[in-house]
């Protein structure tokens, strides 16, 4: 088993949903993806708080067997966003956000970490992305998420991180914005040639797609009867996937074709309480009856024709 280094966000989130509602509740990208992650495999968390950062909050992840050594304190507020959704669970709309001591985010990788195998880049500015590979010493293992907002504004920084991933974690918008492409199956290939040879375009609750060299995997969502919260599903999603190939140590279809199911099956627990809440509380012996379950789901019978 080896360790995944995870840079991003951590912030404090204020959200309303038709389910109710939460006040500066622990979120960011970092903190989403190194709970999912730490499920399966050692984690070193960087990111930056403020000084009203909770004692409780770090003394959860570091429970979690989460390294925060590199998650420094800097004086000012933490990174916070509030914000809404409607009955249309999928888009998130924004009322405010103060980017806090997290304007000023310059990730420094240190010692031992330098050497940590297994990387995600979570959607931060692609300057820091590169920063970040720049001071890693030969990772094995590179996972890049993006979003939108980076595409539009810094494509061509974006473009240079894209040549030094193994791997990018896009939605079906993301992908049309990078390549051009209408067609996801075509957006993928093309994206395969701007340096990711694997690429997964996540779809929200009609599950991912896993893009390979010459192969296609199609993994569906985990059935639910109710959902509170989609913030951070997509970031529990990448972060268990980078968990669980830290993990089996192995970079063949198989191996990352179970790291996406693995994504899955964690993000479908972020959705149903508010923040972290829920991930916060997952235990590898839940994750395994929902993984039961998931199986006789998804399994399909072999037809003739």
């Amino acid at each position: 088993m080896s360790e995944a280094l995870i840079v991003g966000s951590v912030a404090y989130d204020g959200l309303k949903t038709p389910y109710g509602s939460a006040d500066r509740v622990l979120g960011g990208a970092a903190t989403y993806s190194s709970l999912a992650a730490s499920l399966f495999a050692p984690v070193r968390m960087v990111g930056v708080v403020g000084d009203d950062f909770k004692e409780r909050d770090l003394r959860m992840l570091k429970r979690h067997g989460i390294n925060t050594d590199l998650v420094t304190r800097e004086k000012g507020r933490t990174f916070y966003w509030k914000g809404y959704y409607e009955n249309d669970m999928a888009m998130a709309h924004t009322v405010k956000i103060d980017l806090g001591v997290f304007e000023r985010f310059r990730p420094h990788i240190t010692g031992s970490a330098r050497n940590v195998p297994y990387v995600f880049l979570a959607a931060i500015h692609p300057d820091l992305q590169l920063n970040v590979l720049s001071q890693m010493k030969n990772p094995r293992f590179v996972v890049l998420d993006t979003r939108d907002l980076w595409i539009n504004i810094t494509k061509a920084a974006l473009l240079k991180v894209l040549r030094r991933t193994d791997l990018v974690v896009v939605n079906d918008q993301e992908i049309r914005f990078l390549t051009g492409e209408m067609h996801l199956l075509k957006g993928a290939r093309k994206l395969q040639g701007m340096g990711p040879k694997t690429v997964i375009v996540k779809k929200g609750e009609h599950g991912a797609m896993l893009f390979g060299p010459g192969w296609t995997f199609l993994s569906p969502a985990v059935p639910l009867d109710y959902v509170v919260d989609p913030t951070g599903a997509g970031d529990s999603f990448a972060g268990a996937f980078i968990g669980s190939v830290a993990r089996s140590g192995q970079l063949n279809p198989e191996s990352l074709k179970k790291a996406v199911i693995m994504g899955n099956l964690v993000a479908s627990f972020t959705v149903q309480g508010f923040g972290t809440k829920t991930i916060g509380a997952l235990t590898r012996a839940r994750l395994r009856k929902r993984a039961a379950e998931y199986h006789r789901f998804a399994s399909i019978p072999k037809v003739k024709i």
